[in-house]
């Protein structure tokens, strides 16, 4: 059974053993909010459970992108009396034009190794955000000022961090991720320095920095996240203008080939004109 870890005064993180995605609660007086919502309707309710054995109150949520891991949760949240659903308008229109495309094709992706996986989200109602993001937003969280913020594109064109001053917390969704490289898929590699880069302004050496999968990380983590983010970047312009192929490129990213050779390819595309 999934538990919550209070990780700062009233800031708890629920990290599920499938994907070790991250679900982040906030609680203040008479209010709460909840940061993605996992894969499905099963990991929806196991998460709805956890919730409210910490807090009966009125509970609103967070999406910080589209990925299914993140957000196919919704359904379950507002059938376990969840509220507001916020979400950055990028991933409210990736989820209303695409999501069922999406779902079919997340589907079959994991079906060969994590059928039970494949399972979950492919029996998810698609829920997409109620109310959107553009720049920022704050709201008032049972007293307590939290803040919605869209730095820039990077894992995707939509991304969303979430910062509650009062304890020094700062989720970053898959901006940054803990125990594995970053999911390029989506990616725009071009822009994923720059968007830590605003990231890191307001990360101290005290914040506590919730990624979207993983431990709880520091700002030094963050830092060295956004170097490799940085190589990646040149060595995807040095080989566009050099005339390498993408798997060349990809063969020296600091993240490996395997997972690199999208985003060389992503970027070859910017630079060409064809994105």
């Amino acid at each position: 059974m999934a538990e919550f870890t209070e990780v700062a005064a009233g800031v708890h993180v629920l990290r599920h053993e499938s994907l070790n995605v991250n679900s982040t609660l906030i609680v203040g007086d008479g209010g709460a909010l909840l940061v993605d919502t996992l894969s499905g309707p099963g990991q929806g309710r196991e998460l709805a459970e956890a919730v409210r054995r910490l807090t009966p109150a009125p509970l609103a949520a967070v999406n910080t992108h589209h990925h299914f891991d993140h957000c196919f949760g919704n359904a379950a949240f507002r059938e376990a009396g969840g509220g507001a659903i916020w979400g950055h308008r990028d991933a409210v229109a990736q989820l209303r034009d695409h999501g069922p495309n999406w779902q079919r094709a997340w589907y079959e992706q994991w079906l060969p190794t994590q059928p039970e996986l494949a399972e979950e989200l492919s029996g998810a109602a698609i829920a997409a955000p109620t109310r959107v993001v553009h720049r920022s937003a704050t709201l008032d969280v049972g007293g307590r000022r939290v803040e919605l913020r869209h730095l820039g594109r990077g894992h995707t064109e939509g991304d969303l961090v979430v910062l509650v001053p009062d304890a020094a917390v700062v989720v970053a969704g898959d901006l940054v991720e803990q125990g594995g490289p970053p999911d390029f898929t989506d990616s725009y590699p071009l822009e994923w320095p720059e968007t830590v880069t605003a990231l890191l302004e307001l990360v101290s050496p005290d914040t506590v920095v919730v990624p979207g999968h993983g431990v709880p990380v520091d700002r030094d983590f963050v830092s060295e996240a956004h170097r490799q983010l940085s190589e990646l970047d040149w060595l995807i312009r040095y080989g566009h203008r050099d005339r390498a192929t993408a798997q060349a490129v990809a063969d020296r990213s600091p993240f490996g080939p395997e997972v690199s050779l999208v985003a060389v390819e992503r970027g070859f595309a910017e630079l060409s004109g064809r994105a």
